[in-house]
């Protein structure tokens, strides 16, 4: 293959740039003046992108549209809302140009800290991690009466990708009856899927609800007073998607009533909430800063993977998490 220019515009520590440059020779790595923090940050696009034949990290659109030389794009986060429109779909088929997002790196994460969730739960932990109770008191007798297992338990994922995925296979121990919604079925799925026409029966049966939605036209307020509604009584609710996926005045009211057994998010909109939000005023809500899919390597892993898409790329192999 001829030589190649790869920019990429993320902040790490000059051990993995200079790890990345290495893996990639004799191929050129393009760095801009002022890299960008945020896939949703409205950063100039740095002159030097224009001469790349592949981009890792989080441009401009406009950038990616104008750009003559462009052959591939990987997106540094697992997000993708700012490329996912119909105009920037139809260009980029068009050239034929690949789009992939870096979900990989965060699937982990992000099922690790979902399957937490469950288990603190499922396990009355943030009640027992605030009291001092004696053995044999009413308080402690309550903690163990309200304690479940998550085995038999049936579950309802809304959104079936590499986060579901790996939920999935974490699951399996715990014996769970799973379903998932995929709006465009595969047919490779693992576990039994629907579509969004069956949701609603769906939702009637499921102990627990996990939201792993993207940001979309199609998504906004997807879970909304009418969807709680025909929730099971009791049900636990989980979003790991996006904020906007939720009507957050609607989930407040379904857990004000009792209808929902409680929330567990880790995103929300806006981020963080306001102080007088009313979420807050939920002792059945418990919120996470939108940490999901952090890990200590998180940096590596991302690189790791843009590398092993590189080899691919290459050897004109199906690029991993190609999302267009």
């Amino acid at each position: 293959m001829s030589h190649l220019k790869v920019f990429t515009d993320l902040q790490t520590t000059p051990e993995l740039l200079s790890w990345l440059r290495e893996s990639i020779s004799p191929h050129e790595l393009l760095r801009p003046a002022s890299p960008g923090a945020s896939v949703l940050a409205d950063v100039p696009t740095d002159p030097l992108m224009q001469e790349a034949d592949i981009v890792l990290g989080q441009p401009r659109t406009e950038a990616v549209l104008t750009s003559t030389r462009l052959k591939w794009l990987q997106v540094s986060t697992a997000g993708f809302t700012r490329y996912d429109t119909p105009d920037f779909r139809a260009a980029m088929k068009e050239r034929g140009i690949p789009v992939t997002n870096s979900s990989r790196v965060y699937d982990d994460a992000c099922a690790e800290h979902v399957l937490a969730f469950m288990l603190a739960n499922a396990r009355q932990l943030p009640s027992a991690l605030k009291t001092r109770c004696a053995n044999g008191t009413e308080e402690w007798k309550t903690l163990r009466r309200n304690s479940r297992l998550l085995q038999g338990q049936s579950l309802l994922i809304v959104g079936y990708g590499a986060i579901a995925e790996r939920l999935v296979e974490l699951l399996q121990p715990f014996r769970m009856e799973i379903t998932a919604m995929r709006r465009s079925p595969r047919g490779d799925e693992k576990v039994t899927v629907i579509t969004p026409d069956h949701v609603a029966e769906a939702l009637g049966k499921a102990d627990h609800v996990i939201n792993i939605l993207p940001d979309n036209a199609g998504s906004a307020r997807w879970f909304d007073a009418v969807r709680f509604g025909q929730m099971k009584a009791g049900a636990i609710f989980y979003n790991i998607g996006r904020g906007s996926t939720v009507d957050q005045e609607a989930l407040a009211a379904a857990l004000q009533s009792g209808d929902l057994g409680a929330a567990w998010l880790d995103v929300t909109e806006p981020e963080p909430l306001p102080d007088d939000h009313v979420l807050w005023t939920c002792g059945n809500c418990h919120i996470t800063p939108h940490t999901a899919g952090g890990q200590a390597a998180e940096a590596r892993v991302l690189i790791r993977h843009f590398i092993e898409n590189f080899e691919r790329f290459q050897k004109g192999e199906a690029l991993v998490n190609r999302v267009m």
